[in-house]
């Protein structure tokens, strides 16, 4: 992700949440790249056209992953997918060997994906989410599911 790509980021940002990330939040994540990971999906033979965005932290040896979505029209795209798989690729380049997130408890699409990929319940954070309010579900991926996860081969869409 890059500073020019917020414009899209935030539109996208708007479109899938109701308590979306204002610019100055995606802002901070260019302060410390060391820590943070921002990585976006670019349609194919565009001029850097934003399909999706992920935003997470890598610290020790865990992937957090904070945000992540796509705009409307190519979602159920693998997009999200892709995503996810790269993140986990680059931040396994860094140290990280489990990876965790937080996910609405009615996110019934995203909870299905990240159960495909190997992440198991943990926990459930009550009342985590504000508008609605909603529990989160946390949802961890450990060490031989996110290393069975990284060799998988790798699909088609640009990300960077």
């Amino acid at each position: 992700m890059r500073k020019e790509d917020l414009v899209q980021v935030v539109a996208i940002e708007g479109e899938a949440f109701s308590a979306p990330w204002s610019r100055n939040l995606f802002l901070s994540e260019f302060r410390d790249p060391a820590i943070s990971l921002a990585l976006v999906a670019i349609a194919r033979g565009s001029i850097r056209e934003i399909n999706g965005y992920i935003v997470s932290w890598v610290t020790a040896d865990e992937l957090h992953i904070l945000n992540l979505a796509t705009q409307r029209q190519y979602r159920q795209k693998g997009i999200a997918k892709e995503l996810v798989v790269t993140a986990l690729r680059q931040a396994f380049q860094r140290g990280a060997r489990r990876a965790f997130l937080e996910v609405r408890a009615s996110n019934d699409p995203a909870l299905r994906m990240y159960r495909n990929f190997g992440f198991v319940t943990t926990a459930v954070r009550k009342d985590y989410y504000d508008l609605p309010i909603e529990d989160a579900v946390v949802m961890t991926l450990e060490k031989d599911e996110y290393i069975r996860l990284i060799n998988a081969p790798q699909g088609e869409d640009a990300v960077e």
